[in-house]
């Protein structure tokens, strides 16, 4: 069992201790959409594809936004940017189930989810750099690596318990009430959290660490090989996350239970954010990259035990195998983001990682929701596979590139 750590005495006590709950609520929302709209389409419209594009263009929309609303954030503060977006986006939330449950076009409601998620409110990514703007500015340069990585793998650990909750509330409110109501749910979070986050006096940290900071390096500093190997590994986290999730759901739908997927899906949530957490107690000695490749290597063995999963119960124990590497992987990747983001630019890298990820899951799940369409729910298991090994070849690469670069130039002869 893991030994994991809290966020240090001098995080909290210069975040607070109620910005931590408030951003795991604010962040709730984000994790609730993909599932929700997918649960809503496929009930009310009664297509797994349908639900599937509509899911995918929601997630287009947001990584299309999403580096542009980071580097909005980076220029202007994050309380400018996330105030107005978050109401337009709670707005555009409570729309969305009477236009999918009516007699709107199909296109209408693509369109829709457009919009919804280009107004997705970067909670996450946000977070991640304020707490990282407290890390540089109150702890000493001795513990900072250290404080860092336990706050990514916080950090990261939060997300994952996002991905357990919002699923779950989605299939437990779609299952007991209505597939409409979660989408409901998610929008009034919105309205309320995500406006007190943006208002949190967190915001003047931020704030205060743009105004003070040197000059943003180049634009161009953001494509830097280094960082890119990190950004394409979150592209496959998130070509697994829309695999996985949409085939589950094809293969439940089939069996006529498709509004159990979100509770199916949470049990992967379990071992990720439990091997999340623990990630922060790792020995140093064992390198971000070198767990990038043994976590992304469990994360690969996971997914040939789900594409050969012949009962729900195999589905089960898969899931939970997958949840504990696609935990510590996203830790990785944060944390090795978090070094390699240009100065001045932290918010701008953070949402490049979250944009890749809802990039992979969107396509992933316009491209599984027609493999299930086409050849059946049980092909579509083998897709999270081939996103795993995105995931490994970019860990790969990564290390690669490192070892090139510690190589000492040969002499001239």
């Amino acid at each position: 069992m893991f030994h994991t750590r809290r966020p240090s005495s001098t995080l909290l006590r210069h975040a607070g201790f109620s910005y931590f709950p408030i951003a795991f609520a604010a962040r709730l929302p984000f994790a609730m959409i993909t599932v929700g709209v997918l649960t809503l389409v496929v009930a009310e419209r009664g297509s797994v594809v349908l639900g599937g594009l509509t899911s995918a263009v929601a997630g287009l929309g947001t990584a299309l936004a999403g580096p542009l609303l980071g580097a909005a954030a980076d220029r202007f503060g994050q309380r400018r940017v996330l105030v107005p977006v978050g109401l337009a986006n709670a707005a555009l939330l409570a729309a969305l189930p009477p236009v999918v449950g009516g007699s709107a076009p199909d296109a209408a409601v693509l369109g829709l989810s457009v919009l919804v998620g280009v107004s997705a409110p970067q909670v996450a990514p946000m977070s991640r750099t304020r707490l990282v703007a407290i890390i540089r500015r109150a702890v000493a340069a001795t513990r900072r690596e250290e404080v860092l990585t336990g706050t990514m793998a916080y950090e990261s650990a939060a997300d994952e318990v996002v991905f357990i909750v919002g699923p779950f509330l989605v299939g437990l409110l779609a299952v007991a009430v209505a597939p409409s109501l979660a989408v409901t749910a998610a929008a009034a979070l919105t309205l309320v959290f995500v406006t007190w986050f943006a208002l949190h006096p967190t915001g003047r940290v931020d704030d205060a660490a743009r105004e003070t900071a040197v000059r943003p390096a180049p634009a161009r500093e953001l494509a830097r090989f280094p960082l890119l190997t990190v950004v394409v590994g979150a592209l496959g986290i998130g070509l697994f996350f829309g695999a996985t999730l949409t085939s589950l759901t094809g293969v439940l739908a089939a069996d006529g239970a498709g509004e159990r997927a979100g509770l199916l899906y949470g049990v992967m949530g379990i071992g990720s954010a439990a091997l999340a957490l623990g990630s922060a107690a790792l020995p140093a000695r064992f390198s971000l990259r070198a767990r990038w490749i043994v976590f992304g290597g469990l994360l690969l063995a996971g997914t040939l035990l789900y594409a050969s999963a012949g009962s729900v119960t195999v589905l089960v124990v898969a899931l939970a195998v997958l949840g504990c590497g696609v935990g510590p992987t996203l830790v990785s990747q944060y944390s090795l983001a978090a070094q390699f983001g240009p100065a001045g630019r932290s918010t701008t890298t953070m949402t490049m990682l979250g944009s890749a990820v809802v990039v992979g899951q969107a396509t992933a799940s316009a491209v599984t929701g027609g493999v299930v369409e086409r050849f059946g729910a049980e092909t579509a298991l083998v897709l999270p596979a081939l996103a795993a090994a995105v995931v490994v070849g970019s860990a790969l690469a990564s290390a690669g590139a490192a070892q090139r670069a510690r190589r000492p130039e040969p002499l001239p002869a």
